[in-house]
């Protein structure tokens, strides 16, 4: 039988360099537009966001991968929003095909929050709907099984962002780790939320079937 075990690693992820870049979702010279007439640093437009401000989004990963970085973006003038932006990678190929996807529960706006993907499963996606009532969002992991294959040697990252209101960033250290879910804290002063991530590696055999 396999255990997740949780241990709360050294702050390493934060600023790392990113191997890929997903292309951006909307036309470059649309978004040197928006960073004019809306008053924004043009390098905020760098990033192929996949959402604007007190916008909802739904992003999924291609079949077959899973989310190995998110980089996000406040802004208090916004509703106290963030822009997000995330990136996928191809599953290693002892892991096999997804055998089953499923949007996992939901978290409410204003409250706080720990969620791990049901039945062993691992984060391939996001969605998040933004509520001007209490400037916060809502939040729901997409996930995938991979057969029986069970996660182990699991922790969480430290506070991403390191304070509240910063530009955040997780990308995963190594390949081989996999994003299992979150737990995240909401400041009902700051109007803004920080984020563990649960990271785990698979096993690369089948194993006793229970949601760890």
């Amino acid at each position: 039988m396999c255990a997740e075990r949780f241990i709360t690693k050294p702050a390493q992820l934060s600023g790392a360099t990113r191997e890929l870049r997903m292309k951006p979702m909307v036309p470059l010279w649309a978004l040197s537009l928006l960073a004019v007439s809306w008053g924004y640093p043009n390098y905020l437009y760098d990033e192929p966001w996949v959402n604007m401000f007190r916008q909802g989004f739904n992003f999924q990963c291609p079949h077959g991968e899973v989310l190995v970085a998110i980089r996000s973006y406040f802004m208090e003038a916004e509703g106290s929003d963030r822009l997000w932006t995330f990136e996928c990678q191809p599953t290693p190929p002892s892991l096999g095909e997804p055998t089953e996807c499923w949007w996992d529960d939901i978290n409410r706006a204003g409250m706080e929050w720990s969620s791990k993907c049901s039945n062993n499963g691992l984060v391939a996606g996001i969605q998040s709907q933004y509520f001007t009532s209490v400037l916060d969002r809502e939040w729901q992991f997409y996930c995938c099984r991979y057969s029986r294959r069970c996660p182990y040697s699991c922790w969480k990252t430290n506070d991403v962002p390191e304070y509240y209101r910063e530009e955040g960033e997780m990308v995963i250290p190594s390949y081989g780790y996999f994003i299992r879910g979150a737990q995240t804290t909401f400041s009902g002063v700051l109007r803004d939320r920080q984020w563990k991530y649960i990271l785990c590696r698979m096993t690369d055999f089948d194993c006793k079937f229970e949601n760890f």
